[in-house]
């Protein structure tokens, strides 16, 4: 029972800290979709000189470890950074905060593991389509727009639903740059209580109640853009 109460009593600071958990993800999943679909595009229909950087950034980033990237971004970005003049520019100010760095690690992540996804998705749009926007006058890039990229993200919007719970608890690492999300707050709580099963465990419940209202949140999404595909109800007599 003690236990219990000291898990209840770490749930305040823990909820308090949760807007931060959640614009780490939401950034992360913006700029990831887009820069994805940039990445995407460019491996299926660029050229040799813009096909194969797109290659190589998703090989790197799908290829080493989150953290090890975080790291890398935020020591390395914050030793070169400061002998520039961004020093003096107005960016300074913000990245002189670990947060930001972590939302430029945690996005390009997410945008080398989308590419990978919307590209599959691409090729996996039938041939046929892309032929009747042709023969209706459509220019490539109309028929990107209108009918290969809509059809390609709704192809792959369940694999991009999982990439986004996995991005939630990957926010997780940002603690360990000094940003105090929910991890960072459950680590502060054990060093204030000398307690260390207890704040893992409230942050777990939490990080748990997130994924489960994001799951429906993401059901719902995918089911509205895939009605569609859900086979039709048979009439009763």
């Amino acid at each position: 029972m003690e236990s219990l109460a000291h898990v209840i009593s770490f749930l305040p600071p823990l909820v308090a800290a949760m807007p931060l958990t959640l614009f780490l993800t939401v950034t992360g999943v913006v700029f990831g979709l887009l820069m994805g679909t940039l990445v995407a595009v460019a491996m299926v229909y660029g050229r040799r000189t813009s096909a194969w950087p797109a290659k190589a950034f998703t090989f790197a980033f799908r290829g080493t470890p989150l953290l090890v990237q975080l790291y890398l971004i935020y020591y390395g970005l914050g030793q070169v950074l400061p002998g520039t003049f961004i020093r003096h520019s107005f960016l300074w100010p913000y990245l002189r905060d670990g947060l930001w760095y972590a939302v430029f690690a945690l996005s390009l992540n997410q945008a080398a593991y989308n590419a990978e996804v919307i590209r599959g998705a691409i090729l996996a749009v039938p041939k046929g389509q892309t032929e009747a926007g042709i023969a209706v006058g459509m220019r490539p890039v109309t028929i990107l727009r209108r009918i290969t990229l809509p059809q390609a993200l709704r192809l792959c919007l369940p694999v991009l639903t999982s990439d986004v719970i996995i991005l939630l608890k990957s926010t997780s690492l940002a603690s360990t740059i000094t940003i105090m999300e929910m991890m960072g707050t459950a680590r502060m709580l054990q060093r204030q209580s000398l307690l260390i099963f207890e704040p893992l465990i409230a942050a777990g419940l939490l990080y748990f109640a997130v994924v489960v209202v994001l799951t429906r949140v993401m059901a719902e999404v995918e089911r509205r853009l895939t009605l569609y595909r859900q086979p039709a109800r048979p009439q009763q007599g």
